[in-house]
């Protein structure tokens, strides 16, 4: 607990750091009145309450419960860092009972990779992974897709046939894995008994930059950088992953599957229970990993922000 005096030491110097970014500002009262790097208005109407933790602009509305995301979108690397360091991450009160399994390590999930597994990173492969790669090139994937997911396949065991994609913790250590059929199964996905209550590949996520959530891990190929796949499951807010975005703050980039439609306004209403900053791909009724790596970079900046209950009724409009 800081005493008074540590905490005013504390609201000064994140002001020292916000003025560094948004440049000077006048006072009045608790307000530190700034321009607005949103929309630029030529009068100081970014109103900033360091005491609260909010901020808005009078002019084109934006706003927040967390001054860091101003530091975040506009601020240099070393004042990100020098921000989160006065902040901390373990500032999470109001996250304290939802979100306390969170850390737990009894809780954390172990499994081992099929017996037969074979790594596509290695070299002098056999002659019979032609049909592997041949899919995997159908689908948009080459070397460097498949050294940074770092790939296998199998071609006997229970998963024979299948192409295996593993995820890893952030210490490193494998929780789960898809195995995908490339050669025709009926049933082209047959995943290991284990639980999905993970953040796929959490080792490769950097949670000071916007995510994109995707819905299955082809489809986060497809998006690249920062991309998690919720693994076609409802992302309930008691799961790994949302209290990792949630305790994070980390900005969304919703990018579900047009058919996905319902699952992807569910999740977005309860982001916004949480105050998450959250943008909606324009997807339509396409698939992610179907349009392509390139594609979906080109629509990704024309992303729309979601706006709280603004969405949903601009929703209801549409359907009238």
């Amino acid at each position: 607990m800081l005493s008074y005096k540590q905490e005013d030491i504390m609201i000064e110097d994140k002001r020292k750091i916000v003025t560094q970014v948004l440049g000077s500002y006048y006072q009045k009262g608790d307000e530190h009145l700034y321009h607005c790097p949103y929309c630029n208005h030529h009068k100081k109407k970014m109103s900033v309450n360091f005491a609260n933790g909010y901020y808005k602009c009078w002019i084109c509305d934006e706003r927040g419960k967390n001054i860091y995301r101003i530091v975040r979108k506009f601020g240099t690397y070393q004042q990100r860092q020098k921000y989160l360091e006065l902040q901390g991450r373990l500032d999470l009160n109001e996250f304290e009972d939802l979100f306390k399994e969170l850390n737990n390590e009894e809780e954390k999930q172990h499994i081992d990779l099929p017996e037969e597994f074979i790594s596509l990173c290695n070299k002098g492969l056999p002659m019979d992974t032609t049909d592997v790669f041949r899919y995997l090139s159908s689908r948009g994937i080459g070397r460097r897709e498949i050294l940074k997911w770092k790939m296998g396949y199998c071609k006997e065991g229970r998963y024979a046939g299948r192409i295996i994609i593993p995820s890893f913790d952030v210490d490193g250590d494998c929780n789960y894995f898809i195995a995908r059929s490339y050669v025709g199964h009926s049933y082209r996905y047959l995943n290991p008994p284990a639980d999905r209550d993970i953040v796929f590949n959490e080792l490769n996520i950097d949670w000071d930059e916007p995510i994109v959530l995707v819905e299955g891990v082809f489809d986060a190929i497809a998006a690249g950088e920062n991309a998690i796949p919720i693994l076609g499951s409802t992302l309930r807010e008691r799961s790994r992953l949302f209290q990792a975005i949630a305790i994070h703050d980390t900005p969304v980039y919703m990018a579900l599957d047009g058919d996905a439609e319902k699952k992807a306004e569910w999740i977005i209403r309860s982001m916004l229970k949480y105050d998450l900053e959250v943008f909606k791909v324009p997807i339509d009724d396409e698939d992610v990993s179907e349009m392509g790596t390139k594609e979906f970079k080109r629509r990704l900046p024309t992303s729309s922000p979601i706006k709280n209950e603004m969405y949903f009724f601009e929703k209801l409009l549409e359907n009238i």
